[in-house]
């Protein structure tokens, strides 16, 4: 047994290390893998046959380049392309002005003074599809249709995982917000995990700008130990696998979904919690549904900075949004705007 470290170019999220792990975990003769977001580095155990760790490094890349990184034997400078920002600074600032005459208008319920719109939810888990946060759950979609393939079902199991993933969303989200209700959740409670949603949608957005390489250490997230067994699902060739693996996600480790269930505690209702879920859920339901059954590949837009930059963007905007909204229910400040 040999143990290599390597350094890891293209995590930002817990949503990597989790996916990273499960790839090089899948690599015959790696025993053990640990990866680091802070470091950005990974550990790899295992029988090699002689490799040396440069071998064995543009070998593992390979494996892990389809979802973003790769893998180096000495740390690599970071480098940001400022030149995307001059197409993602107008595109966003064109979306975030449409959506907002769309507000003006009444066509859309984006944003209210005090809560978080279902189409502000909607936004927000489309970004969260696109983003690498992501790709954790769209590899478990790729992963059951290799699994079922052999039997001839491809179609089966991804409309099981798909309509697991809305119906516990839903019903999760309905019990997250109902918890919310049972501690009686005043308005310094409300404020409090207001504005922790908004400092979440604060730190995802300066993470997808790839600027500030340690803000990726802010992150919050779930025990890794329930992300890997929500994974380890996957392997099981079971009819109702899919299904409960896509009910899983619910517990997966991306700062996106969290924010929104944080949201749906503080809603303290069943049905606003419930709703705001599944508007989340379905907000990602277009790009998973085109990576179970169609040939769009994670590797695309994980190389796309223009887009991300973009995202982050306008993820940063719903930030500020909501806290000041959130400021301005508590009376802290007087109203800013108009809508």
């Amino acid at each position: 047994m040999e143990t290599y470290k390597f350094y890891v170019k293209g995590m930002h999220c817990r949503a990597c290390v989790a996916l990273a792990e499960s790839k090089l975990g899948e690599v015959p003769g790696v025993s053990e893998v640990k990866a680091s977001l802070a470091r950005s580095k990974i550990e790899v155990t295992g029988e090699f046959k002689g490799k040396g760790a440069e071998q064995l490094a543009l070998d593992l890349s390979e494996i892990l380049k389809p979802h973003g990184y790769t893998l180096t034997l000495e740390k690599q400078k970071h480098f940001v392309n400022w030149r995307d920002f001059n197409l993602a600074i107008p595109i966003a600032v064109g979306f975030i002005v449409l959506f907002i005459i769309l507000q003006k208008l009444g066509l859309v319920n984006l944003v209210t003074t005090a809560r978080v719109g279902y189409g502000t939810a909607f936004i927000i888990g489309f970004v969260a599809s696109v983003s690498t946060c992501m790709a954790i759950v769209g590899g478990l979609a790729l992963s059951l249709s290799a699994n079922f393939a052999k039997e001839g079902d491809k179609v089966k199991p991804q409309v099981l995982f798909h309509i697991g993933r809305l119906i516990s969303f839903f019903v999760l989200g309905g019990v997250i917000g109902a918890l919310g209700a049972a501690f009686r959740l005043g308005a310094t409670g409300t404020l409090v995990f207001s504005l922790i949603v908004a400092i979440i949608l604060l730190i995802l957005g300066v993470n997808l700008l790839d600027i500030f390489p340690w803000a990726k250490k802010l992150q919050p997230t779930l025990p890794s130990f329930i992300g890997k067994h929500a994974r380890g699902l996957k392997n099981i060739n079971h009819t109702l696998m899919p299904f409960l693996t896509g009910v899983a996600t619910f517990f997966l480790p991306c700062g996106f979904t969290q924010s929104m269930q944080i949201y749906a505690l503080t809603t303290g209702n069943f049905l606003t919690g419930a709703l705001i879920m599944l508007t989340f859920a379905l907000g990602t339901l277009p790009v998973l549904a085109l990576l179970s059954f169609g040939s769009l590949g994670l590797h695309k837009k994980a190389q796309s900075g223009v887009f991300f930059k973009t995202a982050g963007l306008v993820v940063i905007f719903f930030g500020i949004f909501n806290l000041i909204n959130a400021l301005v229910a508590a009376g802290a400040i007087p109203p800013l705007f108009s809508f």
